[in-house]
């Protein structure tokens, strides 16, 4: 099944355009993060993301094959340290979302961490007038949290907005990684720091409550979420700049609201509602930010859109299977 996946990424990258493979990645992170709030009764949410982690780390070594190993022996000192930073941070996105999910809904937790690739985007964007976008995306995350009612889990709002100062990180690490070592050999290595790096949090506790259920279910959750999400990101992120794919991701607090709602019976109320529909707007005037600066004259290139076409002058890849002048290899 595995290779599988690696072949639809493998053909995904060369025709697939890359705005769809965000989207898609969106849906299969919220679909695994549902499944996993189920998982919570049997074992916490820092065993069942150790879990995910540590399978998503074996299944990417299993066919990593001789890719895996010239990408590893060509890496530079510069090249491991980006790598063993994005392991780090994936594994506090993965581990900090899961947190919050235990303790407020999935809707709101993902419009928390949309904060973080919101705030990415803006500051592409460079222009001072373009924070208000951040402000109402703040604002709409006040309306989804209600920290002014007793009920509101603070806790699980800060795991969130931890979650999203890593999400913001991980797109400037999975972008640099990706392009270095490639997309499969990159995401290899970072699954495996982010796997050991959870170990001491979740091995005990999954090791106390283990069973054939367990094992199984985090296998198949692993595949949702984080291996094919993650996969379908960081090939995205070699066909787009950082502003472009956090303004993509507009529509991501809006999916997790969907998925919580049909696959966990998490039920908004009218001001959360409106809340989220704040968070999305303002994903939406980052991205009319965007267009507008575009029909202005500066380059799309260079801040905005999909690299230029460089085909044509695509060289041969050297010896450890890297290209030149185009970045994604699978």
């Amino acid at each position: 099944m595995i290779l599988s996946f690696v072949s639809l990424v493998r053909h995904a990258h060369l025709r697939v355009p890359a705005p769809l493979l965000t989207v898609l990645s969106l849906v299969l992170l919220h679909m695994g993060s549902a499944g996993a709030v189920h998982l919570f009764a049997i074992a916490g949410p820092l065993e069942v993301t150790w879990l995910r982690l540590s399978w998503a780390a074996l299944l990417l070594f299993a066919v990593g094959g001789r890719p895996l190993l010239r990408a590893a022996r060509a890496a530079t000192w510069s090249d491991l340290a980006a790598t063993a930073a994005l392991g780090v941070v994936s594994a506090g996105m993965t581990l900090l979302f899961s947190l919050a999910l235990d303790r407020i809904p999935l809707g709101t937790a993902a419009a928390i961490e949309f904060l973080g690739p919101l705030t990415v985007s803006v500051l592409a964007l460079r222009r001072r007038r373009d924070l208000l976008w951040i402000v109402l995306a703040v604002a709409g995350v006040l309306l989804l949290t209600r920290p002014w009612h007793g009920e509101a889990d603070l806790l699980g709002i800060a795991f969130g907005l931890g979650g999203a100062v890593c999400v913001a990180l991980y797109i400037v690490f999975s972008q640099t990684v990706g392009s270095r070592l490639g997309v499969l050999p990159g995401l290899t290595l970072a699954m495996t720091v982010s796997a050991l790096v959870t170990a001491p949090l979740g091995l005990p506790g999954a090791m106390a409550a283990a069973d054939r259920h367990l094992v199984a279910a985090t296998l198949g959750l692993a595949l949702i979420y984080p291996l094919l999400p993650l996969l379908l990101e960081m090939v995205s992120l070699q066909r787009m700049n950082r502003g472009t794919f956090g303004i993509l991701v507009s529509v991501d607090p809006a999916i997790g609201l969907l998925i919580g709602l049909l696959l966990i019976g998490q039920v908004p109320v009218p001001l959360q509602v409106a809340g989220m529909a704040l968070v999305v707007a303002a994903g939406l005037g980052a991205t009319r930010g965007t267009s507008g600066r575009t029909r202005g004259g500066a380059d799309p290139h260079a801040t905005d859109g999909e690299p230029e076409d460089r085909t044509p002058d695509r060289p041969a890849p050297d010896d450890a299977g890297h290209h030149t002048t185009d970045p994604v290899t699978v």
